[in-house]
């Protein structure tokens, strides 16, 4: 049985301190519920917070773009976060030992939403090869915004007598699949469903309480003038390098596999700046 390596997310433009209870740690790692009542999905996600271990200082990033100081109304002193990096476990029988990998920010490169699980080498290998760094961890990724849908990264063999792999890729995009068809955003679908009376998409009050009780001594810390200067990075990049040391530290990186299929550039882009929708 293959168990997971790592599991890394990647967040846009949103509040860095909301990032803790999205579908990275809730939906793409909670138990399934008893039952799709509002009650049983809630009651697993504050499960799964609950689970989640104290986060040390060491496996966090904290930074701040270079010029944010410099924005009206921001003092010049500032130590507010603009971007985040963090390393957390949940210990449940599940998830034990598997590292979850976050990052969040402003003013990176794009803003992205996408959640990637990198899963476990065997710890045989059945075939011959020259080099065994060529198998590499199969990939898949969960896209969730802009370019919705499901991309998976393995390796195969090439077709003839000698061992050598090659990595493929195969991939869904509602976009490009449905011929550009309108998605529906994310507050559309809040709506909806707060209309109809299903509360299962919103978070309740312990929901709320269990996240912060996460993230707050470390926004805290990071906020404290007698610490470390936060880290500091170039707009426009993927953040400090310091968010790439956390995870390159033990043999890892962060993954982009859901850029966008470039036949579907052109109509995503026109739905998100035409007006009349």
């Amino acid at each position: 049985m293959y168990i997971t390596r790592q599991i890394s997310c990647i967040y846009g433009l949103q509040e860095i301190t909301d990032r803790i209870y999205p579908a990275c740690t809730k939906d793409g790692a909670m138990e399934a519920p008893a039952s799709f009542s509002a009650d049983a999905i809630r009651n697993e996600r504050v499960k799964l917070l609950r689970s989640i271990r104290v986060l040390k200082r060491e496996d966090s990033v904290a930074g701040q773009y270079r010029g944010y100081c410099s924005t009206v109304g921001v003092a010049e002193q500032s130590r507010t976060p603009t971007f985040a990096a963090l390393k957390l476990y949940v210990d449940n029988w599940r998830w034990k030992g598997v590292p979850f990998y976050l990052r969040s920010g402003k003013s990176l490169e794009r803003k992205a939403t996408e959640i990637t699980i990198e899963f476990q080498r065997p710890p045989h290998l059945m075939f011959s090869l020259s080099n065994s760094a060529e198998i590499t961890p199969n990939i898949l990724s969960i896209c969730i915004q802009p370019d919705e849908g499901i991309h998976l990264k393995f390796k195969v063999k090439e077709p003839g007598s000698e061992q050598k792999m090659r990595a493929v890729e195969m991939e869904f995009h509602y976009q490009c699949f449905f011929d550009g068809a309108q998605l529906p955003g994310a507050y559309e679908r809040l709506l909806s469903e707060a209309i109809a009376g299903d509360p299962s998409l919103f978070t309740r009050a312990d929901g709320i309480e269990a996240a912060w009780s996460i993230i707050d001594p470390l926004i805290q810390s990071w906020e404290d003038q007698s610490t470390e200067k936060l880290s500091t990075y170039e707009p426009g990049s993927w953040g400090p390098l310091e968010a790439d040391a956390l995870l390159s530290r033990e043999g890892r990186r962060w993954h982009m596999n859901c850029g966008m299929h470039e036949d579907c550039i052109e109509a995503v882009s026109k739905q998100s700046t035409d007006p009349a929708l």
